[in-house]
């Protein structure tokens, strides 16, 4: 299995609700290196960049408006199988669907806000990654 990385978000209900640091815990209980991190506050512009994939959708507009309402943590991760493996931990879209004991299940209040963005590709990680953070702002190792 290759080492793969993944872009995630903490988005601003999960700073709002002050669990930037127990949503990180379970990220890397979950065995998950961190190589960058910030703490970034998205214009409606950067959101609606980060997010135009989505742009003709009827729930662009209120993402937009969600993302830039305050701060946001974004976070570039990296294990065996990032992409699957977080998807998995951080649960289906919308809570009322997450399996228990995600983080979506135990923390997300609605699909609209839903605590945590995870990349859907190594493609979109690499993408979505490069958004936020220069390459010399990534670790390339933690020791």
């Amino acid at each position: 299995m290759a080492v793969e990385r993944t872009l995630t978000i903490l988005k601003p209900d999960c700073v709002r609700k002050n669990l930037i640091g127990t949503v990180t815990a379970q990220i890397q209980e979950a065995g998950f290196s961190i190589k960058a991190l910030k703490l970034t506050r998205l214009t409606k512009e950067t959101a609606g960049g980060f997010y135009a994939v989505h742009k003709e959708r009827p729930f662009f507009g209120e993402l937009v408006e969600f993302m830039s309402s305050g701060p946001c943590v974004p976070m570039i991760l990296e294990k065996e199988n990032a992409i699957e493996d977080f998807r998995a931990l951080i649960g289906a879209t919308n809570p009322a669907e997450a399996e228990e004991g995600t983080i979506r299940a135990q923390f997300a209040d609605s699909v609209g806000e839903n605590i945590v963005h995870g990349s859907d590709s190594v493609e979109n990680g690499k993408i979505e990654g490069a958004y936020f953070f220069a390459e010399s702002e990534v670790v390339a190792n933690n020791s």
